[in-house]
């Protein structure tokens, strides 16, 4: 189904619907998923392309958090365990289970993180990915093989998830469709509608790929906007408290030398008190994050010296081979949705909640913040289950918990191909390459990105130009954004082919790619 399709199924509704969502990341695809999957009508609109700002820029971690296990929140780390357990059910082809090693040079760290973590598996339950066990030296470095050996005592193993980010959120957009929802990236909301009463009824929104403008009438508008939900708030009533304080969290993308083995790695507690970590994703690691609070929200945030400086410094405390700026392939940062602080003077992100939040407004807008990935399912039904009672729908029982994604399949496919982050589609993109064989010419040497999957990126799966296609549907941009770089102009010509663009356009791309892409390379 294409971009036009959808637009054709929204006007069929006379540009009505039951729910409206603004955003495009995990909060509301998920919203537009539940919503959909219930039976509403459900038309979900995005300013920029789905997942652009902080649901591509994750950890790409589906986890309970140990850390706030230590803390104290038992409720909010159970919550996501549970959901983390239902991630793996639904989307398998997508999330994996990880062994994550936490290596021990002090005598009473075995024991201690041992029984902590032990304590971790038991509140997942019947939804726990494996068990939790102290490590022998020898094993350890058999499982991170650069892991510092000086004083090393041994480890504890234990399990989480781990996915690709932006993958699950453009999953979860054709999965809202296959329901029968509308899900249409490029379309900003400019202001609210509201009746005579004052009641918001809907949005006026404009297609910035063409410059149309609709009037879309709406039983219930969810506010899903991430680190933007305040500017969206401010439609409503100008004088709204701020309700977001973004933090900013900064990754760094290097070789898979310096882990040198399939299992992740967990620094439990770094100079800031923060956990740190070393995660294999797509053939490198990701080491980060930070967390740094911020004042403004920007959809291209960028990444601080000291931050840079603080992931390496405390990276190479860890590694014998300690990376360095040069071996930093890409690094991007993401920005989370924070509750504000009660203080506005506060800087500790400690005293920002990591829950998420409903608000309610007098006119009937639901706005909600807050959570993280692991916890989007479960953000959605709360969620909807208001939409619901604002909008005077008629009820229907959330069925998310077990919703298969689109995609899903239990077949065991070569991660070391990118087809398998396709699930079931992958046989499809196959059949496409038999048909045309120059499909298959591989974009850059050492990955596996074909053309194919550049054309099924703007055929199925809505990418509108090169920073979709190498940002979000192949993660090249992410993964090595100089090979990125390189293979623009590439990616420029078969989109340009598909899409009907001229050489005009391609240039254009080209040049506006090429700026994006030089603030993910580390000088």
């Amino acid at each position: 189904m294409k971009r036009s399709d959808l637009l054709e199924r929204m006007l069929n509704w006379k540009c009505e619907c039951d729910i409206l969502v603004i955003g495009g990341g995990a909060t509301g695809l998920g919203a537009a998923v539940d919503a959909a999957s219930r039976g509403y009508r459900v038309i979900l609109l995005e300013q920029h392309d789905f997942a652009k700002g902080t649901s591509c820029r994750s950890t790409k971690l589906v986890h309970g958090g140990v850390r706030y296990l230590a803390q104290g929140d038992v409720s909010m780390v159970v919550e996501a365990l549970h959901e983390r357990g239902r991630m793996r059910l639904n989307a398998p082809h997508l999330v994996k289970d990880m062994r994550f090693i936490i290596g021990n040079y002090r005598w009473w760290e075995k024991p201690f993180y041992a029984v902590g973590l032990t304590c971790y598996d038991l509140l997942a339950g019947r939804k726990a990915l494996g068990r939790s066990l102290p490590m022998l030296k020898r094993s350890v470095l058999k499982e991170i093989p650069s892991l510092k050996h000086e004083g090393l005592r041994g480890g504890v193993v234990y399990h989480d998830g781990q996915f690709d980010d932006s993958r699950m959120a453009i999953t979860l957009a054709l999965t809202a469709i296959d329901k029968g929802g509308v899900c249409l990236n490029y379309m900003k909301v400019n202001c609210l509608l509201k009746d005579a009463a004052g009641k918001i009824n809907g949005v006026h929104a404009v297609d910035t790929l063409d410059g149309k403008e609709y009037q879309i009438k709406s039983k219930v508008v969810v506010n899903a906007t991430g680190v933007f939900v305040d500017d969206v708030m401010k439609m409503d009533e100008c004088d709204t408290r701020k309700k977001v304080r973004p933090s900013q969290g900064v990754h760094l993308v290097v070789d898979s030398k310096f882990l040198g083995g399939r299992s992740a790695l967990m620094i439990p507690k770094t100079k800031d008190g923060r956990v740190l970590f070393g995660v294999p994703w797509h053939g490198k690691v990701v080491l980060g994050t930070t967390d740094t609070p911020l004042n403004e929200a920007s959809l291209e945030p960028r990444a601080l010296e000291e931050e840079v400086d603080f992931i390496l410094d405390q990276a190479g405390q860890y590694l014998d081979r300690k990376p360095t700026r040069a071996d930093v392939l890409s690094i991007f940062a993401g920005l989370r949705p924070l509750a504000a602080p009660t203080h506005a003077d506060s800087k500790k992100t400690k005293e920002i909640s990591r829950n998420h939040k409903i608000y309610r407004s007098k006119s009937g807008l639901l706005t909600i913040t807050g959570g993280k990935w692991t916890t989007y399912r479960a953000m959605a039904e709360d969620v909807i289950n208001q939409a619901i009672v604002i909008g005077g729908l008629s009820p229907a029982e959330c069925v998310t918990k077990n919703l298969r994604v689109h995609g899903y399949t239990t077949e065991q496919f070569d991660e070391n191909d990118w087809n398998y982050v396709y699930g079931s589609d992958a046989d499809k993109i196959q059949k496409m390459i038999e048909k045309e064989p120059s499909f298959a010419e591989k974009l850059y040497e050492g990955y596996t990105f074909t053309a194919a999957h550049v054309v099924w990126a703007a055929r199925e799966e809505f990418a509108q130009n090169i920073e979709d296609v190498l940002a979000r549907r192949v993660r090249m941009l992410f993964l090595d954004a100089r090979a990125a770089l390189e293979i623009a102009p590439k990616v420029a010509s078969v989109l340009a082919a598909e899409l009907g663009k001229d050489k005009t356009w391609e240039q254009a791309q080209i040049a506006d790619f090429n700026r994006l892409a030089r603030g993910y390379i580390l000088n």
